[in-house]
């Protein structure tokens, strides 16, 4: 199955990946706390991270469909740069993610005055994300 020359079966397999991250990145094992604390909620707040909760099924469906439009335009640029090792997908994958991933991320923490653990936290994510992406897409069989 591809699309303008992508299978859309790496695409799929890639943003299913950036998930996976993410469910580990923001969980008690890494992040959750200080990501928590840093976004303004109190983890004690029992009500508060309930109601948190509450829309993040919603939540998720919208970043997969991101995760899904960020994996197949890396894809593409993949596949018109012909890579085809996963550590020259990494290098793909990072230098979209410095170029492009940092520097609108950074200017939103800097415009919404944000601390610069949470910019490190969530641009830490982004960039393992974009690593593996590159990895899966430069090696799935086109």
């Amino acid at each position: 199955m591809e699309l303008m020359g992508i299978n859309l079966w790496s695409v799929l397999v890639a943003a299913v990946a950036t998930m996976v991250v993410g469910f580990v990145w923001y969980s008690p094992l890494l992040f959750a706390r200080p990501w928590t604390v840093l976004m303004g909620y109190d983890p004690n707040d029992k009500a508060k991270m309930d109601e948190m909760r509450k829309g993040a099924g919603k939540n998720y469906a919208l970043v997969l469909v991101a995760s899904l439009v960020s994996a197949f335009v890396l894809a593409k640029v993949i596949d018109i740069t012909t890579v085809n090792s996963a550590v020259y997908g990494m290098k793909v994958g990072f230098a979209m993610w410095l170029g492009f991933v940092t520097t609108v991320q950074l200017t939103g923490v800097l415009f919404a005055k944000q601390p610069a653990k949470l910019y490190l936290i969530n641009t830490g994510y982004q960039l393992v994300c974009y690593l593996a992406m590159g990895a899966i897409l430069a090696v799935w069989p086109r």
